[in-house]
């Protein structure tokens, strides 16, 4: 069975180790070695929280995200990755800190071992999602490739169109389109549509649960954990 488990980064070292290694892999395989935000600090800041899916039978990692509340010590990686192209980033992620709270959703990824079953852009994104009303946030950032930014909005999401060029910057390298998103109503859900929407507030409501997701590739069986 596929379990999804939430748990703060500094008290978990041996499965943050896991999801550098496989998403350091997988990052190769595709060719990108010089990501910005490709590091190990996270996993020593207490106001980052991680999504893991593994497999409860072999132990293997099989997809990860985390959530990075900001801090005045530690850059959200959004800024990071695009202060350089559009410097407004940093006093935009400022501003939003100082009215509620704000984080950014990142380090998504699946492994190939689940390619094309919805594990990262399904499941562990609705449960980050999820969490995150768990957190002393208003708003959540995200830096998402092209191929996500649709199935980014179903969740809640909206295109930040003031910066970078509405919204869009050449990154993590030259010839990829990333596009900035944030989520300004994490409690209502109100720019989500109605299936994801529902099926957020399910996991909101009971943190542990077991239930048959539909699939790209049909059902699937996940635990999951949200529980902090």
């Amino acid at each position: 069975m596929i379990r999804i488990r939430a748990f703060r980064a500094v008290d978990d070292a041996s499965a943050c180790h896991r999801y550098i290694d496989e998403h350091m892999q997988i990052l190769k395989i595709f060719g990108i070695t010089k990501i910005t935000t490709a590091t190990d600090d996270w996993m020593y800041n207490p106001n980052v929280y991680v999504i893991f899916a593994e497999d409860t039978d072999t132990g293997d990692a099989l997809g990860g995200a985390r959530i990075q509340i900001y801090d005045e010590k530690n850059p959200l990686p959004i800024v990071t990755a695009i202060e350089k192209f559009d410097p407004k980033v940093i006093s935009q992620v400022q501003e939003r800190a100082a009215n509620g709270g704000t984080a950014e959703i990142c380090g998504l990824w699946n492994s190939r071992k689940v390619a094309g079953l919805g594990i990262g852009t399904l499941f562990l994104s609705r449960a980050g999602v999820a969490l995150a009303a768990q957190l002393p946030i208003t708003s959540m950032y995200v830096l998402c490739g092209e191929h996500t930014i649709g199935i980014t909005m179903e969740k809640g999401f909206v295109i930040e169109e003031s910066l970078g060029k509405k919204g869009t910057f050449y990154y993590p390298k030259e010839g990829l389109i990333a596009t900035a998103a944030i989520m300004k109503d994490i409690t209502h859900l109100s720019d989500a549509n109605e299936v994801d929407r529902g099926l957020i507030m399910s996991l909101r409501n009971a943190p542990k649960q077991s239930r048959i997701e539909d699939g790209p590739k049909g059902e699937l069986p996940i635990k999951y954990n949200l529980e902090l």
